[in-house]
């Protein structure tokens, strides 16, 4: 058996390495995997055909600088997809790459079998992506609980929940084992602050100042207050040229370990809004997050229709996490705002109910990679005549 996977960001990878090893254990040696991958799929067999840091872009201007590169890329794919015939094809993520190629495959070879994992965000922008990704793929598997009720509305595919791979992850619960998961720290012991400006580079640029500005008011106000800062390695020197300019310097982290760690004991954090948000939400840490777009992406801020942009406010169902973007990120306010959780407020208080409903919401009963192995090998087995109707 022969399943390609295409995606175009590490996390995707991540999930990916998790299903391949469950269909290795499923199926042994009689499956192998070909497409597009990182590292974790590269250790289940995977030559990857190109560097999938290619495709880690964000925003529309960096999109469309990139774009004769991008549908190069594009039509590689398709052309290897139609050349290797894999019994299934898992596309991951990075919609508006992976959904064309699907698109464009299924044009050719309309009886492929396709699934999708992690569907477009269409709580948050362009709802009608629910539509084309019906027109690409037989069945979606959703991370969110929410998810599968929005593709329905919206005309989409079938999907199903199948859980986060965040619920797994033993880093996440040891966290949660640990005594006085929601509590405070002893009286007299001054509080720590997770600082977490993003892992791309145009986040970094554009929200590290402002950090900078948040954490040494923060500091003036609350007297021994501490902070992290985990670096992802790839950005780790634009990150340290920034902090040549902060007055306050926080530690350093390095590496997925640490950075849970210090999950483990922080107060509160500020935050890039993105999937780190649910990391900390998972793990109870009350946040502050804040975002700035790019300038093609702000002039086209009206396209987004979702009533939040923060993964733990959609998963709860009412704005618990407060979120700043652009012209709204006033570090007087997140100032404020972080003093408040990082206290024992009704604010703290409030929040950290919401994060514990999160985690209620999102329990499910076995690894996700392990439910998205079984939907695969549904696909595979199903007749043709009933794979577009998710019969």
């Amino acid at each position: 058996m022969k399943i390609a996977f295409v995606l175009g960001e590490e996390s995707a990878d991540r999930i990916a390495g998790e299903i391949a090893r469950a269909l290795r254990h499923r199926l042994g040696s009689n499956v192998g995997f070909v497409g597009l991958g990182g590292d974790a799929l590269k250790r289940e067999g995977l030559d990857s055909l190109f560097d999938i840091e290619e495709l880690s872009i964000i925003g529309v201007g960096a999109i469309l600088s990139r774009l004769p590169m991008l549908l190069a890329r594009l039509r590689q794919t398709v052309d290897f997809l139609l050349a290797e015939r894999p019994d299934v094809i898992v596309t991951i993520d990075s919609f508006t790459f992976t959904n064309r190629v699907a698109l464009k495959v299924r044009r050719k070879w309309p009886e492929v079998r396709i699934v999708n994992v992690v569907p477009p965000a269409i709580w948050a922008y362009k709802p009608r992506r629910a539509e084309t990704l019906r027109e690409a793929v037989d069945h979606s598997a959703s991370l969110f609980p929410f998810e599968p009720r929005f593709l329905e509305e919206h005309g989409g595919p079938p999907a199903t929940y199948v859980g986060h791979p965040l619920m797994g992850d033993p880093r996440l619960r040891a966290i949660l084992q640990r005594e006085g998961v929601s509590g405070m720290r002893p009286a007299g012991e001054p509080p720590h602050l997770l600082i977490l400006p993003g892992s791309r580079r145009g986040e970094i640029e554009r929200l590290m100042d402002d950090f900078g500005r948040i954490y040494a008011r923060l500091h003036e106000r609350i007297p021994g207050l501490t902070a992290s800062l985990p670096a992802v390695p790839r950005v780790r020197s634009l990150i340290d040229r920034k902090l040549s300019t902060w007055a306050v310097q926080p530690t350093i982290l390095e590496g997925d370990d640490a950075k849970w760690a210090a999950f483990g004991t922080a107060d509160a954090a500020l935050a890039a809004s993105g999937t780190v948000s649910l990391e900390l939400a998972l793990a109870g840490v009350p946040m502050v997050l804040a975002y700035r777009l790019d300038p093609v992406s702000y002039l086209l801020r009206h396209l987004m229709t979702g009533w939040t942009a923060a993964l733990p406010n959609f998963i709860a169902g009412h704005p618990l996490v407060p979120e700043h973007f652009h012209e709204f990120v006033r570090p007087e306010t997140l100032v404020r705002r972080l003093e408040r959780l990082m206290r024992n407020t009704p604010e703290r208080t409030a929040q950290l109910a919401g994060l514990q409903e999160i985690r209620q919401a999102m329990d499910v009963p076995r690894p996700p990679g392990e439910a998205i192995a079984d939907l695969i090998l549904d696909q595979i087995e199903r007749p043709i005549a009933d794979k577009k109707t998710g019969a």
